[in-house]
């Protein structure tokens, strides 16, 4: 899903920078993709994808096997 028009950020987007690049807050986030820098309408929807995504990558990190199994 769409989660910056402006910049055309979906939320795939930010899952994958946050397992390749380790990006966890929304300043990262902003700088790398510019979420939220232009007309700011997507800040909130953008806060809660990558707290989803940080929060998997998070478990993943914790049992890799586990998550490799699923």
């Amino acid at each position: 899903m769409y989660v910056c028009l402006c910049h055309n950020v979906t939320d795939s987007d930010i899952h994958q920078l946050v397992r390749t690049e380790g990006v966890c807050s929304m300043h990262e986030l902003c700088e790398r993709l510019g979420v939220a820098t232009q007309c700011g309408k997507c800040g909130k929807c953008a806060k809660e994808v990558l707290r989803e995504a940080v929060r998997e990558a998070r478990a993943e990190a914790a049992c890799p096997g586990l998550m490799a199994a699923a």
